[in-house]
């Protein structure tokens, strides 16, 4: 009785880990040799697991990253150019801590979103807040934010973001109101936050994707001067693993 009661005031205050943890050691003859104390630590050990792994779940679920990647499934045997060294280093997150930002240029089906977002998903793991938007679609839902009064909100914010993803960029030329849009977002991140940049265009064509050459510096020079850059490059992945029947589909363009 007095331990329905226990188990049932663990909920009450919101210890979910503990309960079940406590439940476990109930029914469960072996944890009869350890300490109080061993004990306790266990049922704390196992509140702060939980609330981590809930907390996980969370920021993946706002991230809506496009992948389920992850660093640990990164493909290092495909000949693209992919500096081994540069995303171990990149995987302590110590970059976003640094608000600098990644920039990963290549071919179609090489791998670049995969890679961005299994960046992302350690920054989850490591607490940072992170958000994947196909530029495009975001320039789109700007351009709707201006016409019903809610710019300023939608950048504010995408601004408070930890971690933002970028993907497509440079599909086709920006005009001039998104590149102005563009320099508004990067410029509220500027020293403060990280972003990482994915497209096919390579970083000395971004100048002519961003027309006016005023702004083109701005935004220039806000991503790339602190950036690391991983510049990919060989046959697509997607072709290759066509032709490989013992290969499964979910490590497409890892």
């Amino acid at each position: 009785m007095l331990s329905n009661q226990t188990i049932n005031r663990l909920h009450q205050m919101k210890l979910t880990g503990m309960a079940q943890a406590l439940v476990d050691q109930m029914e469960k003859t072996g944890f009869n040799d350890y300490s109080f104390e061993e004990r306790l630590g266990l049922l704390v050990e196992y509140e702060w697991t939980y609330r981590q792994n809930k907390r996980l779940a969370i920021l993946l679920k706002q991230a809506k990253l496009r992948l389920d990647a992850c660093m640990e499934d990164i493909n290092y045997a495909h000949p693209r150019k992919l500096d081994r060294k540069l995303i171990k280093t990149l995987s302590t997150c110590q970059w976003i801590n640094a608000h600098h930002n990644v920039i990963i240029t290549g071919p179609t089906g090489i791998g670049k979103t995969f890679i961005a977002c299994a960046l992302a998903n350690a920054a989850c793991r490591l607490s940072f807040t992170a958000r994947y938007y196909r530029l495009p679609r975001l320039l789109q839902d700007m351009a709707l934010a201006r016409a019903d009064g809610t710019y300023h909100r939608v950048l504010s914010r995408l601004a408070k973001t930890d971690l933002l993803i970028l993907d497509e960029w440079g599909m086709s030329p920006f005009n001039d109101t998104q590149s102005r849009d563009l320099l508004e977002l990067v410029d509220d991140r500027h020293l403060l936050h990280s972003t990482i940049i994915v497209g096919q265009i390579p970083l000395e064509h971004w100048h002519q994707l961003l027309g006016d050459p005023t702004v083109a510096d701005a935004v220039m020079d806000r991503l790339v001067h602190n950036a690391h850059k991983i510049k990919l490059d060989g046959d697509s992945m997607r072709k290759i693993l066509a032709f490989d029947d013992s290969a499964p589909a979910s490590n497409e363009e890892k």
